[in-house]
């Protein structure tokens, strides 16, 4: 299983640049304090930095099996 990234939207993106309005849309955050798990790439890493100010990265652990 690939490695995982939860974040959650904790700003408005109301009043920020159209780019960064579209990459919250993008990373498919619908509402401000909803939870998101996405595959953890190269690209999802790019769209949570550009966004760094409106969001909250958490520690996802891996499930044992």
């Amino acid at each position: 299983m690939a490695p995982r990234v939860t974040f959650r939207q904790i700003r408005s993106a109301s009043g920020h640049q159209a780019d960064q309005q579209r990459t919250v849309d993008a990373l498919g955050i619908r509402r401000l304090n909803q939870w998101v798990e996405q595959n953890d790439t190269p690209q999802i890493r790019g769209m949570l930095f550009k966004i760094r100010h409106l969001i909250e990265v958490a520690e996802t652990k891996a499930k044992a099996k």
